[in-house]
């Protein structure tokens, strides 16, 4: 335990020193072009400049978030911030201590980024010291900036098991016991799940009028999520334009390079099991598997924290078994969590290879690496191919899976995994029949329907069949037999329409004529049945029919809410009908006064209702929840004057050909800062809501010609 306490203190210590002394003045390595909308190409002499400027960019753009962020990493916001802030410092700091020990094994190119990437954050910080606390450090290293890359448990599952295992004990209210922040896709920025995911089309040449292949990007998340439009440029090195995600320097969500891109999108996997021990009744702390008794292994972690002008700590332990973190004991039992990818170090490293591949089996070695544990990918490339993966590091099970509420029992290493299912064995599009590919968040099952569909999966625990109304409106997009040209899937993305509508307006429009409605009941019947089922700016019906289906649908399960529920039995025509048509047609009448109340008249347009604020722009704007259909995915929140702006779903668009020099359009709804002084703020705020996406700048010749500012990142003044 002191050589633990040591460990930690010296890295530290020493790591900052190291971190100093390896990056002199890099702001004279590399330059910042902003173009038009705001957009920074940065052009660095090396990886390490690269990741400096892209350390000092977040800051510039998003204020401390990321310092904020790469602090948690290194175990201190205590130190920072007092007592009140050490609960994520414990699991933080044996988190850095893995990342120590690892991080003599990244490639020497990936090393470079996080150094880089933490020198031009603490350049910033000393530079601006006004916009953090007093006690706010600039010493951070490339190992705080690994330690945030670090897999490890999802310990929001784990509070799930343990409120199930023992409720008395563990309530499901109670706050983090572990100190964790939640897990991926447990937070979702107060958006709600069925909204939050992404959309990703490719297109082969057969099927585009350029003959060649085009991918779309377009995730769904809260618009306080961090994706950054950037491109970076180092030569001879790696020349990439994509959404990078504010925090760190290597997570690459999507964009493209000269001969290649991608783009995911969630899936639905599970990375993890909880298992069951025999204690040994003979002796403390001790576990029985394969017919021995193991020692668990304690480990006692001091936390400091400002105390005044002082400094004080607390310490608490942590038991682990070989598999895995012990989770509780109880009752003779030992409970673990083993889970894929803890303690993997190479998820910047995959990311920096895949931004570097120039070709599809140099794309593939970087996937196989399998630091990356989650998502699907959506893969485009200049010489033709097109390829969905459902990716995953999946365990590769020897029994059912336990799901969170039960803890397979383990008497020897076999009843567990310990291999994971291989990545070529996971689902898998290349270049097949009708030359496309999707995916909007469903299974992997219809990413492609010119062949016949097997719903039958080779591993029990690869994702189940299901295919959303959003995901039947992409393959509706996409799936014909038309050729498309890079304008025209922009416009194809922007759909309005609500298939929701399609399916259950019909039955809605008869139930309410059942009840012979008069009056404005009567009125706004007539309305909706001239509607186009769209959620377009000017459209008027979509706000009485949203209100409607809420107030229909509302606790009530798909099987009693449609008449025929989904199935994959017919994946592309289901659900569809009304189940109870009373019902409907009494919510009806409520829906008309309730949108004539909230919005001045039950057929307001759907655009005088839903905006696009920022700064000084309010402008209308199409777009639905996820549940109502839309392809264009947008969540709102209300306002003070009872509008509704749009705060999540569709924000990054991005829209790319494979030529010899690719071609492409994008867009960031809420730009480039989260700093409403910034002149990057609303920049393409206006542009977003009208359905329009601008030029992409990549060589650079097109960078100079749309350059507005030029600048060394910290150099001194």
């Amino acid at each position: 335990m002191r050589r633990l306490a040591r460990s930690l203190a010296l890295s530290l210590l020493v790591a900052p020193t190291l971190a100093v002394a390896q990056t002199p003045e890099l702001w004279r390595q590399v330059e910042i072009v902003r173009t038009t909308t705001g957009i920074p190409h940065i052009r660095a002499e090396n990886l390490r400049a690269a990741g400096y400027a892209l350390g000092w960019l977040m800051l510039e753009d998003y204020g401390p978030r990321t310092a904020l962020a790469v602090l948690r990493s290194s175990g201190r916001m205590g130190l920072v911030f007092g007592r009140d802030s050490i609960e994520s410092d414990f699991l933080e700091r044996l988190t850095r201590e893995r990342a120590v020990e690892s991080y003599v094994k990244l490639e020497p190119g990936t090393r470079d980024v996080y150094e880089g990437f933490a020198a031009g954050l603490n350049r910033y910080i000393a530079l601006h010291p006004a916009e953090y606390p007093a006690t706010m450090p600039a010493d951070f290293t490339g190992y705080d900036i690994l330690a945030g890359d670090m897999g490890g448990p999802a310990y929001g599952s784990v509070r799930r098991f343990l409120s199930r295992l023992d409720p008395r004990q563990f309530p499901p209210e109670e706050p983090r016991r572990f100190g964790a922040p939640p897990a991926e896709g447990e937070d979702n920025g107060g958006q709600a799940r069925d909204n939050v995911g992404s959309n990703a089309w490719a297109f082969a040449p057969s099927r585009t009028k350029s003959g060649k292949a085009i991918l779309l990007r377009n995730p769904h998340l809260a618009w306080n999520s961090g994706y950054y439009e950037a491109h970076l440029t180092v030569p001879g090195l790696v020349d990439f334009y994509g959404d990078f995600r504010i925090g760190g320097p290597l997570t690459l969500i999507g964009g493209f390079n000269s001969h290649l891109g991608w783009a995911t999108t969630n899936n639905a996997q599970r990375l993890q099991e909880f298992y069951s021990l025999d204690a040994d009744p003979a002796i403390p702390d001790h576990y029985l598997i394969d017919g021995t008794s193991l020692p668990l292994r304690r480990e006692l972690v001091a936390v400091p924290y400002r105390d005044g002008a002082g400094i004080s700590s607390v310490t608490r332990e942590f038991w682990f078994t070989n598999a895995g973190p012990v989770i509780h004991r109880a009752n003779g039992k030992v409970y673990i969590l083993k889970t894929a990818n803890d303690g993997e170090y190479r998820n910047g490293e995959q990311f920096l290879r895949l931004m570097r591949a120039t070709s599809l089996d140099e794309w593939k070695a970087a996937m196989r690496l399998r630091a990356r544990g989650t998502s699907n990918y959506t893969y485009a490339d200049k010489v033709g191919n097109i390829l969905m993966v459902w990716n995953a590091t999946l365990p590769l099970l020897p029994h059912a899976a336990g799901g969170d509420t039960l803890a397979i029992p383990v008497k020897s290493t076999s009843d567990m995994w310990t291999q994971y299912v291989p990545w070529d064995s996971l689902p898998q599009f290349l270049n097949p029949r009708g030359g496309y590919v999707h995916n909007e968040n469903s299974s992997p099952h219809f990413t492609n329907m010119r062949a016949p569909v097997d719903t039958t999966n080779k591993y029990p625990n690869f994702e189940k069949p299901s295919f959303s109304l959003r995901s039947q409106l992409g393959l509706q997009l996409v799936g014909g037999t038309n050729k498309v040209s890079l304008e025209d899937v922009v416009r194809l993305k922007h759909s309005y329409r609500m298939l929701l509508a399609d399916r259950v307006k019909p039955d809605l429009i008869a139930a309410v004529k059942a009840t012979k409605p008069t009056g404005d009941v009567a009125a706004a019947l007539a309305m909706l049945e001239t509607w186009d089922n769209s959620a377009a700016p000017d459209s008027k019906g979509a706000n009485l029919f949203e209100l409607w289906w809420q107030q229909y649908g509302q606790g009530l399960p798909d099987s009693l809410r449609y008449a025929r529920a989904w199935t994959s039995a017919d994946p592309t025509n289901t659900p569809s009908g009304l189940s109870q048509p009373a019902r409907a047609a009494e919510a009806f009448v409520q829906a008309v006064a309730e949108t004539a109340r909230r919005y001045g008249a039950y057929d307001a347009s759907w655009g005088a209702v839903h905006r696009v604020r920022r700064g000084s722009v309010d402008v209308p704007v199409g777009g639905c929840s996820g549940t109502l259909g839309c392809f264009r995915v947008l969540n709102f929140a209300r306002d003070p004057d009872g509008k509704l702006s749009a705060n999540g779903g569709d924000g990054w668009v991005l829209a790319v050909e494979f030529g010899e020099t690719p071609r492409a359009f994008s867009a960031l709804a809420y730009g480039n800062s989260s700093r409403p002084e910034s002149p990057w703020y609303s920049t393409q705020a206006e542009l977003f809501a009208k359905g329009n996406l601008k030029p992409v700048a990549f060589t650079a010749a097109d960078v100079e010609k749309s350059a507005l500012v030029r600048y060394r990142p910290g150099e001194p003044k």
